[in-house]
């Protein structure tokens, strides 16, 4: 009995201490405030910025889907330095230092605006919600340092000490915190070098405590609006390219008119031998011959004065299912919506792009996944965010001119302009609006030159994946 007692009084000794203390942890990990009221005590956190942003991680490529298999030998070399160089130019031109990564620390004493903080160029703009929550001391020391404008404070009373007024680092000191607030309430910054889009990170400190937050400098642009009419002639405008398919293209002519008595039709054509085709509300555009798929949509889009155009292939045929007012009825609904495919014959050809950036010296790996979509548009079950869609689209007019067509690209095109559009076009495809496709006449002669050029060659496909290795910084693409 008496060794019992012995052992018992150790162990309930060290059982009592660990509860003791993880109820302490506890404690401090869930009511942090109340144990560190004054934290300029007890921590010292360090900056809030990243130094050095996360680098991109190689990508894998598949066998057979590396570009630089495709390029000729004796120009590999000086085509990689000058898409090096193009590609840094392009980084100059699209990032900032908005784009590094800021961390905000725990239990810090500033205030300040961590989001939306935008001002003009070289215009003087009042910095929000700058103030300083701190303990009782004798003195109060606060520092503000910028690397793209000047930091301006109001003319201060004899108890308050200020330094670096109008310049890129102002020092403000008070033994009051009430007026020293005040006066962090009327700093302004103004930036110092013109500049459309760009911004600066300010630096905010209080003895050991510093935070980092956004300036984001932009001019602002003028809305390009368009005064949308009742009928639907005045919302959307038909673009088509024809090449050596006259007959089918009055085929589809015809079929229009149809349903649509007076919508305005534009038509790219560069044919070898011309004929003009008549019509009322009918805009045809004679290109020099053969130039290419692209060359035409680039001219046929550059035409469009309504909101919105409807691409259709020249050997489609409109049918009672092919209903615009209801492609319009989405995009009006969903404004962020850019693109807006159809069906043809009710398969819908939807895609996505699945884009790695990889490392900077080897570019970055690309997967078109046929059939690949990402879930359903909200309000919309009939319809899916994509990356692509069929050659039946609904689009708005001043986005797609902003990313354009290729004109290097003549026969094989078609995904070339969703890639070039990623991240910049909002892309859907929906299931209820489609479009009839005329039959194709094997012993045609007419239908026999036009797939000499219609089909690609091995130098056409070289040359298409040669242009996504250099102009859109690529090392493999991968089909799916």
């Amino acid at each position: 009995m008496a060794v019992f007692n012995r052992t018992a009084h150790p162990v309930a000794f060290v059982a009592g201490v660990i509860i003791l203390l993880t109820f302490y942890f506890m404690i401090l990990h869930n009511c942090p405030g109340e144990l560190t009221k004054d934290i300029s005590l007890t921590q010292k956190p360090r900056l809030t910025l990243s130094s050095h942003p996360t680098s991109a991680a190689p990508c894998t490529c598949p066998d057979g889907s590396v570009l630089k298999d495709r390029l000729p030998k004796d120009q590999y070399m000086e085509l990689v330095q000058r898409r090096a160089k193009e590609f840094q130019q392009h980084k100059a031109r699209t990032t900032s230092l908005l784009s590094r990564l800021l961390f905000a620390l725990p239990n810090s004493p500033l205030k300040y605006p961590i989001q939306g903080f935008i001002v003009r160029p070289l215009t003087s703009t009042l910095i929000p919600g700058l103030a300083l929550h701190a303990g009782q001391r004798s003195s109060y020391k606060v520092s503000l340092n910028v690397s793209k404008g000047i930091l301006t404070a109001e003319i201060p009373p004899e108890a308050v000490m200020i330094h670096g007024n109008g310049e890129m680092g102002l020092v403000m000191e008070s033994s009051s915190l009430l007026i020293l607030n005040k006066l962090l309430a009327k700093v302004s910054y103004t930036s110092t070098v013109y500049h459309i889009h760009t911004g600066d990170l300010a630096s905010f400190r209080f003895e050991d405590h510093e935070a980092v937050f956004p300036i984001t400098i932009k001019q602002p642009h003028l809305p390009v609006l368009y005064d949308m009419g009742t009928d639907i002639s005045s919302h959307v405008t038909i673009t088509t390219k024809t090449f050596l398919r006259y007959t089918k293209l009055k085929v589809l002519l015809s079929s229009i008119r149809r349903f649509y008595s007076n919508i305005d039709v534009i038509i790219a054509d560069d044919n070898f031998e011309p004929e003009h085709i008549t019509g009322d509300h009918i805009r045809q555009y004679i290109m020099p011959p053969a130039q290419g798929w692209f060359a035409g949509r680039n001219l046929a889009v550059s035409q469009v004065t309504t909101k919105y155009f409807l691409w259709v292939d020249d050997d489609f045929m409109f049918t009672e299912e092919t209903k615009i007012e209801k492609l319009v009825e989405v995009m009006e609904a969903v404004p962020e919506l850019d693109v807006l495919g159809g069906s043809v014959q009710g398969n819908q050809f939807y895609f996505s792009l699945h884009y790695a950036e990889g490392e900077e010296k080897d570019g970055g790996c690309l997967y078109r996944k046929s059939n690949g979509r990402f879930h359903s548009l909200p309000g919309y079950p009939q319809c899916s965010l994509a990356s692509g869609v069929v050659n039946f689209f609904l689009a708005r007019t001043d986005a797609v001119q902003k990313v354009g067509f290729d004109p290097k690209l003549q026969r094989v095109a078609h995904s070339e302009f969703f890639m070039d559009g990623l991240g910049s076009l909002l892309v859907a495809s929906c299931g209820h609006v489609s479009i009839g496709h005329q039959r194709h006449i094997a012993t045609d002669k007419k239908e026999t030159r036009y797939k000499q050029f219609r089909l690609p060659a091995k130098s056409d496909q070289d040359f298409k994946l040669q242009l996504h290795f250099f102009k859109n910084h690529l090392k493999c693409v991968q089909y799916g």
